[in-house]
């Protein structure tokens, strides 16, 4: 009888994915992430100039995402972005798992016209923010500019990332708040990619993160 070597088959990697939902006397969030998509998106906060940039990340990440959020709009939109950001990075963090193979480090720089922005993101499992945007307006439609700093403090302390955010150059606040979250989307694409060289090791000297 003639034997022949078992051929193996590569196992499927584990689906990072992840469904979450917060819901508070002034919130109501559900957010479900594909970390692995393809940058569809379907958005819905009530804030029309927030929802394209959360089309941004997605798009520009690669990221499937699907946030449906609704909140106490009467009042003004901090605690609907805010909570959307908080929800966003928990679900992140469940769906990136041990971070096993990831690159842990993604940077970006992205231009818009006259505004250039770049942002920096390292998956250390140390929540920080560093942001420096000098808006020049304080409202882009509904949205006020104030909130992108609210909207990033969520994600990280709940994501559990440090995030340095530089807007370099811009006169127009919509292409300054547009080249940020497209900065953050490219660096979270990269940070968040297997790397065929660690596939299965966890990229810190620690051992954990």
């Amino acid at each position: 009888m003639t034997s022949y070597p078992l051929t193996e088959v590569p196992a499927t990697p584990a689906a990072r994915t992840a469904e979450v939902s917060r819901n508070t006397a002034e919130t109501r969030i559900q957010v479900k992430v594909n970390l692995d998509g393809t940058g569809k998106s379907r958005l819905s906060t009530g804030i029309g100039f927030f929802d394209h940039m959360l089309d941004q990340i997605a798009r520009h990440g690669l990221i499937d995402l699907d946030i449906q959020a609704e909140g106490d709009l009467h009042i003004d939109g901090h605690h609907t972005v805010e909570d959307v950001g908080i929800t966003l990075g928990q679900a992140v963090h469940q769906a990136v798992g041990d971070k096993k193979g990831i690159r842990r480090y993604g940077h970006a720089y992205v231009p818009l016209d006259e505004a250039l922005s770049r942002v920096v993101i390292d998956f250390s499992g140390r929540p920080g923010l560093v942001m420096d945007v000098p808006f020049k307006s304080g409202s882009i439609g509904s949205f006020d500019t104030q909130l992108t700093h609210e909207f990033f403090q969520g994600f990280v302390n709940h994501a559990f990332v440090t995030l340095h955010i530089d807007n370099l150059k811009g006169e127009n606040s919509h292409h300054q708040a547009e080249t940020v979250f497209k900065a953050f989307a490219r660096a979270l694409r990269f940070a968040l990619e297997i790397d065929p060289r660690s596939v299965g090791t966890i990229p810190s000297t620690k051992g954990s993160l």
